[in-house]
């Protein structure tokens, strides 16, 4: 049970968060969330227009969400949804990993290669990505990595007509202690002559290069050395616990490959990811919450002002169309008796 003293409150980052999120992405520097002052200023822009409409189109949308807890002056963390994530101008680049069955009758020799495939999604799926989390937060009671993860999904429930059917996680491979990819050295330097930091940095913004360097034939992975075939699909130790919820949730790997470090993508239909099935909206109660309750997280949102989405973890108890709330957990989201709430279960 989280104690109430000790709640995060979860909303849409702001550019008075930029400094907390650039200390964030130094800790990973992903494609995500780079390290990278600029490209964090247009992520945050970008999420700010996301949230408040500005962005017309909804599949052009990206939302960057934030946990602070209240007072304290610091992030806890962040993560973040991309409507959708592979367009003509941006594709989504992957491997396709198989397997083909090669046999000689005259040798009576039978193989079975491990086989990458090129492709792209030029029209493709939700995107969950961005989840970092202070090393200070990772552990403890208040279980940020967990709310930051489950408040994207949250999200998705309360608009799915504004996301695509499909959702996606791209999991971090295995890097070195250098942040160098075994895959990538391999593989990919080869075709580029990139290092593995620069080729990543440079995806952000151009993927072009992949497109007309690597080849657009099928890669028999037996020609890799071992250490990189070990690689190919494997997940780094930072991003396990974040496949074993996952596939809790109802994610599942689709056999298909990061093309820089080798990283599994994970998919879901919408509506069948756990907490999507377990959304229900209801109207604040007037009388708090008393007594123990299951916990979940709860959300408001709002049409006006710079924070557009507010939400919490804390124990909820729903009847009747109806949710009570402990005082603590209402004041957080600035919640009014009668005025609606989304939730889902936490755990």
């Amino acid at each position: 049970m989280i104690l109430l003293s000790s709640m995060l409150l979860l909303r849409d980052a702001q550019r008075s968060d930029l400094p907390g999120l650039a200390s964030l992405a130094a800790e990973l520097d992903s494609v995500n969330l780079p390290d990278d002052p600029r490209a964090l200023g247009q992520i945050v822009a970008r999420s700010m227009a996301s949230f408040s409409g500005r962005i017309v189109n909804p599949l052009a949308r990206a939302y960057v969400f934030v946990a602070e807890a209240p007072g304290a002056g610091r992030l806890a963390g962040t993560s973040m949804v991309i409507a959708k994530h592979g367009t003509r101008e941006s594709p989504c680049t992957f491997f396709t990993v198989a397997e083909k069955e090669h046999y000689s009758s005259s040798l009576d020799r039978h193989f079975r290669h491990t086989v990458l495939s090129l492709g792209y999604h030029f029209d493709g799926p939700t995107e969950i990505g961005g989840l970092v989390v202070r090393p200070g937060a990772r552990r403890g009671a208040g279980r940020a990595g967990t709310q930051l993860s489950l408040v994207r999904f949250l999200y998705l429930a309360m608009h799915p007509r504004r996301f695509r059917a499909t959702v996606l996680a791209e999991l971090m491979g295995p890097l070195t202690p250098g942040g160098q990819s075994v895959f990538w050295e391999a593989f990919g330097r080869r075709f580029t002559g990139l290092d593995y930091q620069v080729a990543d940095k440079l995806s952000r913004q151009n993927k072009e290069f992949i497109q007309q360097l690597f080849p657009p034939f099928d890669v028999y992975a037996s020609l890799l050395p071992p250490a990189a075939r070990r690689t190919l699909g494997a997940v780094g130790s930072k991003a396990r616990p974040v496949r074993d919820m996952l596939t809790r949730l109802g994610f599942h790997d689709v056999h298909r490959i990061d093309p820089f470090d080798g990283g599994p993508h994970y998919e879901a239909p919408l509506a069948e990811i756990a907490p999507v099935k377990a959304y229900r909206s209801a109207t604040l109660e007037p009388v708090p919450l008393r007594g123990d309750a299951p916990e979940g997280l709860v959300a408001r949102t709002l049409t006006r002002g710079p924070n557009r989405f507010r939400a919490v973890r804390s124990p909820a108890r729903l009847a009747a169309g109806r949710i009570a709330l402990p005082d603590q957990a209402a004041r957080l989201l600035g919640a009014s008796p009668g005025e609606r709430l989304h939730h889902i279960p936490f755990g």
